[in-house]
């Protein structure tokens, strides 16, 4: 398959669209003084997408049984663990990548 100018052209729209709605609002409250029960309010979306992200992916349905995925069980632990010594974000994608990709590789 050859790569058209439509098809870069796509591409570049697909990827403006994706960017734009992460960075306005970094651009909009850059120089805005935010109050205090909105700030206490953003500090809780690390830890629902946390939840989201791993939640979604721990259970596997088979038929009419719910079982654990055991290697992103595996993965939650030290990445839980991570989340709540740190409050960071960044590391704790980092710790739950880095299990996910030992406990692949040695399993």
């Amino acid at each position: 398959m050859t790569t058209t100018l439509p098809m870069i052209l796509l591409m570049l729209g697909c990827a403006i669209v994706t960017w734009l709605p992460r960075v306005i609002p970094f651009i909009l409250v850059r120089n805005v003084q935010l109050p205090d029960v909105v700030l206490r309010w953003l500090s809780y979306i690390p830890v629902c997408i946390l939840s989201a992200l791993v939640l979604e992916s721990l259970f596997d349905a088979e038929k009419n049984l719910v079982t654990f995925d055991w290697f992103n069980l595996g993965a939650l632990i030290p990445t839980l663990i991570t989340a709540i010594v740190t409050k960071s974000l960044s590391k704790t994608v980092v710790v739950g990548v880095l299990t996910m990709a030992l406990l692949r590789y040695f399993f």
